[in-house]
């Protein structure tokens, strides 16, 4: 009777709007898809737009800062580029990072090997255990496995941690209300 928490759980939440937060992976950075800019519009492959030289840039022989690196990894896995996303991953300087290893994760999860997003998500937690945004992908990795006690566990660990309202709260509660998963 796995559907009676689900359902108990969609009828308990309301629907509400997403709420702006910090950008600890519920805030207002996460509540819309990134906007589109050169990295996608122009470059192609493992390239990213650098704005002081007006071009494409290999992630690994650039000057770029983590933060034009990160969000050029949201960007392009938005555009469903999982594996140009990933080589910016791989240029990243701290692979340890628990941002860095949140997005491994949800890489890894949209091309389908969900062992291995399992993995990094895991380890992106056990790195920061506050991490809501990681604990919202791999719920949402868990609904489209079926596996939706799992997912209650991650949207329950998300509110105890100070998450509700977030963008990472809500969409999780969406996913797990109507099976729908997110892509950013």
């Amino acid at each position: 009777m796995r559907l009676l928490p689900v359902i108990a759980l969609a009828a308990a939440l309301p629907l509400s709007a997403f709420a702006a937060g910090s950008d600890s992976g519920g805030g207002s950075t996460w509540t819309n898809p990134p906007k589109e800019t050169q990295t996608t519009k122009s470059c192609k492959g493992v390239k990213v737009w650098d704005e002081k030289t007006g071009k494409c840039v290999a992630p690994k022989n650039s000057s770029l800062d983590t933060d034009t690196l990160y969000g050029a990894v949201r960007e392009l896995a938005y555009a469903g580029r999982y594996t140009d996303a990933q080589g910016v991953l791989a240029a990243m300087p701290d692979q340890s990072d628990d941002r860095v290893l949140t997005y491994w994760g949800f890489t890894h999860r949209k091309m389908g090997d969900l062992d291995r997003a399992a993995f990094y998500y895991q380890a992106a937690i056990q790195a920061n255990p506050d991490n809501i945004l990681a604990r919202s992908y791999m719920g949402q990795g868990f609904v489209e496995e079926g596996k939706t006690d799992l997912a209650i566990a991650q949207w329950r660990e998300i509110k105890a941690r100070g998450g509700e309202g977030t963008w990472a709260e809500v969409s999780l509660r969406e996913a797990i209300r109507t099976g729908l998963t997110y892509r950013y």
